[in-house]
């Protein structure tokens, strides 16, 4: 059976709640419960320890990471739960180390992690609406999220292993929030999901 491994990343914090990442969440495992995938959640607001966060990525075949975008990076909290697991995760099923011999550190870097066979999945949330990725002269000069913003993310599950799978990113959810806006991207991502797990 299939074992999923969610991370809820939507930091309480200033005028944020959390509030759409904890609504995609639940999405998440209504959707893994109606499919009969075992799955365990983790929300980085709540006290943790990082051995036993490792044990969960060990434990996962997919860890599926919901955050939003703050000031075009993750939540300080995501970061600090991420340097805190990996770092827990040296020699103890995440990575061994950077792939590299003393004999010639000039190649292989990136390729001593031990996640092997493991995927993983990122959602975000965004105030910027979809037309500011893609449209000439707009803010991120047509980059995509993946292709910008994330690449780092993408590099650090890469580094320890971990196979990407295709996300998704939810737009204009602060500016031009809307009912309609939020029932469609439930439909929207169940589809996602469906595409992806079944």
């Amino acid at each position: 059976m299939m074992k999923v491994f969610i991370i809820n990343g939507g930091q309480v914090f200033a005028h944020s709640g959390g509030e759409f990442n904890n609504t995609l969440t639940n999405w998440t495992v209504q959707f893994l419960e109606k499919n009969n995938i075992e799955y365990k959640v983790s929300n980085i607001n709540d006290d943790y320890d990082a051995f036993e966060e490792v044990e969960n990525f060990k434990w996962a075949d997919i860890i599926i990471y919901h955050t939003p975008i703050w000031w075009f990076q993750v939540p300080n909290r995501l970061k600090k739960y991420i340097d805190d697991v990996f770092t827990a995760g040296h020699n103890n099923g995440i990575f061994k180390s950077d792939g590299r011999s003393r004999v010639n550190p000039a190649i292989n870097y990136g390729t001593g992690g031990l996640m092997h066979d493991k995927k993983y999945m990122v959602t975000t949330s965004w105030n910027a609406p979809d037309t500011a990725f893609t449209l000439e002269g707009e803010f991120f000069d047509q980059t995509s999220v993946d292709d910008g913003i994330l690449f780092g993310f993408h590099k650090m599950n890469q580094f320890v292993a971990l196979e990407r799978i295709d996300g998704f990113h939810f737009h204009d959810l602060e500016k031009n929030v809307t009912q309609e806006r939020i029932d469609n991207y439930q439909i929207e991502y169940s589809k996602h999901l469906e595409n992806t797990f079944l």
